[in-house]
């Protein structure tokens, strides 16, 4: 007798050979024993087994084992606190109901005055002076609170949309100070003025889209936008010009996702053989089916000259449940198309976004362990943000921990020039004494690359790779000849800037 189990893959190297160990059936005797065992495709490899009961992975040859000291712990290092419980609407909500993907879809807050009754609930009535921010002294109570919200979002370039998991990592009771609500959830008496220069599609990836939604910069890479909603939606979001649903200072342009327009954007790929590399996103990748994942992925590896492709999506950081919900079907399609490619010798990648340590939980490191046992490479790009990140010990704390859950710490990104949120900017020195500070503190594949993405379409370029910098000025220059020849791209740093250089 045979019970199923799931199927999945490791690769490991073996005196300079490779060999892929799967998931496989267990006859049920050994089921019984709570061992299921990973049979293995290689030459003389002892087959493994995950022990169930003891959360450890062991070798079928005792012999072996007895030679072994220390066996693979697999489980999290945090306990699993109900950290959602905190919160008095969800304090009764048990962790299989939380760890519910159409749960959390249930429980979204996506319009401002579900927001405002939110925050009406988990808002302490007196509220705590900021540490950071003098111009937040005038927001004493709770409903000094929801009136700046509340004038925030009259001129917010981005809708609201904010998941339950994210909602509950935030600290209610500093709100001020608390970098998650920064991200998400503007203060009017935050915002001010607005670059000249700033623009709401900044990047003028219009400019770049010969093909509507497909932005073709780079001469070997292309940006597959397809969709137009997130999981969450950001403050500082680069494609405020279209991605969520129109605001009161914001009419978005149309992005919306349909076959017929994903159909004119492969036949692009399909037709210029120089594009090696695609990028999906959006929007999030998080919120397209599972079975418009496959067509997308399945359609972009049938194609020859495509040598690699990543997903982007943020629902690592603001919503990992998907990623365990076994009755949600995202991530196996996910796991077989990375499969796939592998197969084919082609790469295919998980990008996500985490801004922030205090975004990670155990719910976090459950889903980051969970596709990094079945390969999946997983690339993290953050955005520098004032009064999230900033600072040295946010940074690189938020580096190494996303380094020890096996998530590559690929890029840190200056703020775009976006309009609207210049309360989160940071002067170009910021980035560069990061990484001057980061640089040889962390091993070097770990160290993430500190890059400018160029406005008026340059591209992204090495933060420190400018061809002038006036800080007195806060102007910058750069080429980008790679990409647009000689032309000369500037990049402004915020207009007030009342924040010190890192330390």
């Amino acid at each position: 007798m045979y019970r199923s189990v799931p199927r999945s893959s490791v690769t490991t190297r073996r005196m300079g050979q490779y060999y892929t160990t799967h998931y496989d059936r267990v006859p049920s005797t050994r089921a019984q024993s709570n061992a299921v065992p990973l049979r293995n495709y290689g030459t003389h490899h002892p087959r493994l087994f995950v022990d169930q009961a003891e959360s450890m992975v062991k070798l079928e040859d005792d012999s072996v084992n007895a030679k072994i000291d220390k066996t693979v712990p697999f489980s999290t290092a945090r306990a699993e606190d109900l950290f959602w419980q905190k919160i008095k609407s969800w304090e009764n909500v048990s962790k299989d109901e939380f760890l519910s993907y159409r749960w959390q879809l249930a429980h979204m807050v996506e319009r401002k005055s579900k927001l405002l009754s939110f925050l009406r609930i988990v808002l302490p009535a007196s509220i705590p002076a900021s540490n950071t921010d003098k111009r937040l002294s005038r927001i004493q109570s709770r409903d000094d609170f929801l009136q700046d919200v509340e004038s925030g979002m009259k001129v917010a370039p981005m809708a609201v949309r904010l998941t339950p998991y994210i909602l509950s990592v935030a600290d209610w009771s500093n709100p001020l100070d608390d970098p998650v609500r920064k991200q998400f959830i503007p203060l009017a008496s935050t915002i001010v003025q607005d670059h000249p220069q700033l623009s709401l599609d900044s990047l003028h990836e219009t400019d770049d889209s010969h093909v509507p939604g497909l932005v073709h910069r780079y001469p070997e890479k292309v940006l597959f936008l397809a969709t137009s909603v997130c999981p969450v939606y950001c403050r500082f979001c680069t494609r405020s010009y279209a991605v969520g649903g129109n605001t009161e200072s914001v009419t978005k342009a149309s992005m919306k996702p349909t076959k017929r327009r994903w159909e004119a954007m492969l036949a692009h790929i399909e037709s210029t053989p120089a594009i090696q590399d695609v990028v999906v996103s959006g929007g999030d990748s998080y919120y397209l089916a599972a079975d418009h994942l496959r067509f997308i992925g399945d359609r972009l590896l049938a194609i020859p000259h495509i040598k690699r492709f990543r997903f982007a999506t943020k629902g690592l950081a603001v919503n990992p449940i998907r990623i365990l919900d076994r009755a949600d079907g995202w991530t196996d399609a996910f796991v077989e198309l990375s499969n796939k490619g592998r197969m084919l010798g082609k790469q295919v990648a998980m990008h996500t976004h985490f801004n922030s340590v205090n975004e990670i939980t155990w719910v976090t490191e459950l889903a980051a362990r969970y596709l990094f046992e079945r390969g999946v490479t997983v690339r993290n790009q953050t955005v520098v943000l004032r009064g999230v990140n900033d600072d040295l010990k946010s940074m690189s704390t938020l580096i190494r921990k996303l380094a020890d859950l096996n998530i590559q710490p690929y890029y840190v990104y200056q703020s775009d020039m976006v309009q609207g949120v210049e309360d989160l900017r940071t002067p170009l020195a910021t980035i560069l004494n990061l990484e001057k500070q980061i640089r040889g503190t962390i091993a070097g594949f770990m160290t993430p690359t500190f890059v400018v993405d160029l406005p008026g379409g340059g591209g992204k370029r090495l933060a420190n790779s400018f061809e002038s910098y006036d800080q007195a000025s806060g102007l910058s220059t750069w080429k980008a000849p790679g990409v647009k020849g000689e032309k000369v791209f500037t990049y402004h740093d915020p207009i007030a800037q009342a924040h010190p250089n890192v330390a």
